[in-house]
């Protein structure tokens, strides 16, 4: 079945965003992003080709790509189930994406909090800690 244009604007946008969410997470656990050299020579070891190019319209959403080997040796790379790369429908979220949007979620909350304390300085702490658990529940339903 072909894709509309629209269609595949959206399938390159949710690519992007979930290939972008994964490079988070390895920065968040090893402190640097992982560069095209070291995506490209994991992949050349299993056969899998990904040029410079590719990469780069893949992780900017410019153009929809689907090449299930492509993303079974980029999910075994990043450690996540090949479903959610190719952005299956049923596919869970994997538990270290999950762990690394609610930490940043988090921390949004944090600087929310601390804004309003510093704005709203006069403010009763009843109605600070009322914004506490806002934010708080917030994050929780995200």
């Amino acid at each position: 079945m072909e894709m509309t244009e629209d269609e595949s604007k959206e399938g390159a946008a949710d690519l992007a965003t979930r290939l972008r969410l994964l490079l988070d997470v390895a920065i968040a656990e090893t402190g640097s992003e992982p560069t095209y050299s070291q995506l490209a020579s994991f992949l050349r070891e299993r056969g899998v080709n990904l040029s410079r190019s590719r990469w780069t319209y893949m992780v900017n959403g410019h153009r929809y790509v689907r090449d299930r080997v492509l993303f079974e040796g980029l999910a075994d790379y990043f450690g996540v189930d090949a479903a959610f790369l190719i952005g299956e429908e049923d596919a869970p979220m994997p538990a270290k994406v999950r762990a690394q949007l609610e930490l940043v979620r988090s921390m949004r909350a944090a600087k929310v909090k601390s804004y309003a304390a510093r704005t709203l300085g006069d403010i009763s702490p009843e109605a600070l800690a009322a914004i506490s658990r806002f934010l708080d529940e917030e994050v929780a339903h995200t």
